[in-house]
């Protein structure tokens, strides 16, 4: 792609209608509706929302959009569009570009192929999208995109935003009623915000396509190390190869034109891994750009003879790729309620935000984790780098050492300061970053939010930003409940914080998640560690955790049980996908590509033989070879007969895919990428490690 000759504010957000350009399109008066709308949920007449139409309608076909879409987010975990042409047929054979405000608004497309966790039957084929006029509509490919939610034909939602708009709903209403007990009468609404940093692997398209693992499943089912692989440290924030900064240049581009914020590009760990961090803003439209960046990081990555990997594990052996998500609470006056303030009483609302934050991660970490449980970031998590399965909160030392001052009732002695007494009216400023990044921390506060460090690096952002808003709420809701009922305010208020860090200090932990003795501290502390998937989806069969989510609002309980059944769904077709593509690489690729060479060899000894001359390297190579052949074959049958013993019962069915499935799965591997090594380069049917991860 030619290089944009725009300057980058007049290149930022020149695709998207935004409100700058809403001011200059629309008469103020529609203008003023929408921005009530968004701000009140007050719905659209329907001339307001023609006018709006019709302006998005010129803006899009100004840009050379012929199509418009309704996008949205089904429970896929990808995004989802049909496209309509703007054209209409006019009297005398010519042609009117017509889009209406019945079109902007509402949307019919099928959904009885969309997963629906059993919420519809395959007949039941009517759902509905609703545009969402608090994300900004974009012209992209020739075509208007215009967010939305996706509702079934009941109202039930289908989608991964409508939960995610109603859990930022609940966490306002509760933050509110927080900030009137401070006194705070200017804030009309708090905003979970976040900022999902994604990781991603380029590898060299030709390669790509020789592997039918990757192209099946986003992962090499087969492959060993290479002889250099990240042991020197030299990728992480390394110069960047020409043909990756070309790519990123490309990437930034397209983002930028989108309004998609990308402000940091780098080098990772592994070879060929690499990340792009946008500045964080409003979850919805976060969440939203995020589905966005993972699309277009594939379509530009494929101009140039690249394919962008998100699979958490492409590769064994070497860093997995994650999606750090920074989370955090602002108002509608700018305050970052996660920000320790500069004065007392800033200070004890930081606390309670904290204490809040603390007990809800504490209480509902099973919830949490299970917001994070696929099959691809179960090979992830838990090592190169990843946080481990054991959900803990790092405060760093500074904080900790507040949080351990108010736990104990003591003084706290501020670093080079003279001693404070830890009370409402005399907490002390907590500075900013005043400690090292804890890199092992699940969840770790970073001076201003919290980074949830568990997210694989192809799932949505939206499911584990729902829970957070969901818990948050529910915590605050129950302080408010508390203080607005007390006698003496800060009294109640210094009790409460006392008594909630003190109850759930056991989720804090400022070590090293690594640190095979965590394990164990963990298990004494009383934490959840749900190693896998099959583990953490049982945390939908507790009613505590489902009803968090009922009782805030942000999904009824069919809508969970839905999910839940999707999430089972999803585990084991994946599982079933990769199994069935490794025996098909075994027998159509490995075993007849080890049989010829197997052959040659013995052609070779042969020859050898007629002049008198057998070396070992022919003979124990063909044998060596020969054992893991027959080793192999075994074990692929074994995978297969396996594979027709699968229990009907999708529950019982994931646990069998698990403790059966995987471990016949890690047998053939250890065999295939045995015989790997003793084949000769020529002869091995696809690329090796050595050649994808090195391929820029």
């Amino acid at each position: 792609m030619t290089k944009s000759k725009e300057t980058l504010p007049e290149l930022y957000g020149s695709h998207v209608f935004n409100e700058d350009t809403m001011k200059d399109r629309l008469s103020s008066a529609s203008y003023k509706a929408w921005k009530k709308s968004v701000t009140d949920g007050t719905p659209l007449d329907l001339s307001t929302a023609n006018e709006i139409a019709e302006a998005m309608k010129q803006w899009a076909i100004s840009l050379g959009a012929t199509h418009f879409t309704h996008w949205f987010q089904p429970m896929t975990g990808v995004t989802a569009e049909k496209h309509d042409s703007f054209l209409s047929p006019a009297q005398g054979g010519g042609i009117t570009m017509e889009f209406s405000g019945k079109e902007l608004v509402r949307g019919e497309p099928d959904a009885s192929s969309f997963p629906s966790g059993g919420l519809r039957a395959t007949f039941e084929a009517r759902g509905y999208t609703a545009w969402d006029p608090t994300s900004f509509a974009f012209v992209k490919d020739d075509s208007l995109y215009i967010p939305t939610l996706f509702l079934s034909y009941s109202g039930q939602a289908l989608d991964k935003k409508t939960p995610l708009l109603r859990s930022m709903e609940a966490v306002s209403n509760a933050a509110i009623r927080i900030l009137r007990l401070f006194g705070d009468t200017e804030t009309k609404r708090v905003t979970a915000q976040c900022g999902p940093e994604q990781e991603y692997f380029l590898v060299d398209k030709k390669l790509y396509s020789l592997r039918e693992d990757l192209q099946l499943t986003g992962r090499t089912l087969f492959g060993n190390k290479p002889p250099r692989s990240q042991e020197l440290e030299d990728h992480y924030f390394g110069q960047i190869k020409p043909r990756v900064a070309a790519f990123m240049e490309d990437l930034d581009q397209e983002l930028w034109r989108l309004g998609v914020p990308s402000k940091t590009k780098h080098n990772e760990v592994a070879p060929s891994q690499h990340e792009m961090a946008p500045v964080y803003s409003d979850c919805n439209t976060a969440c939203d750009a995020n589905q966005l960046a993972m699309d277009i990081m594939k379509k530009v990555a494929d101009r140039h003879d690249f394919v962008c990997l998100l699979h958490e594990k492409p590769f064994a052996g070497v860093n997995g790729s994650g999606k750090h998500d920074n989370w955090s609470l602002s108002t509608d006056t700018g305050k970052n309620l996660l920000r320790p303030g500069s004065t007392p009483s800033q200070n004890a609302q930081f606390l309670l935000f904290l204490a809040a934050f603390v007990k809800g991660v504490d209480e509902y970490q099973d919830s949490l984790r299970m917001t994070v449980a696929t099959a691809g970031n179960d090979h992830r998590l838990g090592a190169q780098e990843a946080p481990p399965a054991i959900l803990s909160v790092y405060l760093g030392d500074e904080l900790g050492a507040v949080v351990d001052a108010i736990i104990q009732g003591t003084d706290y002695t501020e670093s080079g300061k003279k001693n404070l007494k830890i009370g409402l009216d005399m907490l002390p400023p907590i500075p900013q970053d005043t400690t090292d990044r804890n890199r092992t921390s699940p969840m770790a506060f970073t001076g201003n939010k919290f980074e949830f460090r568990m997210l694989g690096s192809s799932q949505s952002v939206s499911g584990p930003n729902i829970a957070l808003n969901a818990i948050m709420a529910d915590e605050l809701q129950s302080f408010a409940d508390e203080l607005e009922g007390s006698e003496n305010f800060n009294e109640a208020l210094h009790e409460l914080i006392q008594r909630t860090f003190r109850e759930h200090q056991r989720i804090i932990f400022n070590g090293n998640g690594y640190d095979n003795a965590w394990v164990e501290e963990a298990k004494q502390r009383g934490l959840s560690n749900l190693a896998s998937t099959p583990d953490a989806v049982s945390a939908y069969e507790n009613e505590k955790n489902l009803d968090v989510f009922v009782r805030n609002g942000v999904y009824s309980k069919e809508e969970l049980i839905a999910r839940a059944n999707i999430h089972v769904e999803t585990y084991n077709a994946t599982i079933a996908i990769e199994a069935r593509t490794m025996m098909d690489m075994i027998r159509r690729q490995i075993l007849p590509a080890v049989s010829n060479y197997a052959s040659v060899l013995c052609d070779r000894i042969q020859k050898l033989k007629a002049v008198g001359w057998v070396t070992e390297y022919e003979t124990d190579t063909s044998r060596d070879i020969a054992l893991l052949t027959d080793k192999l074959m075994k074990q692929s049958i074994r995978l297969g007969h396996d594979m027709d013993q699968v229990p009907a019962d999708s529950m019982e069915a994931m646990h069998f895919y698990h403790d059966t499935i995987l471990p016949d799965m890690a047998a053939c591997r250890e065999s295939a990428d045995s015989l790997e090594l003793l084949m000769d380069k020529e002869y091995w049917p696809f690329p090796t490690y050595a050649e994808l991860l090195f391929s820029e």
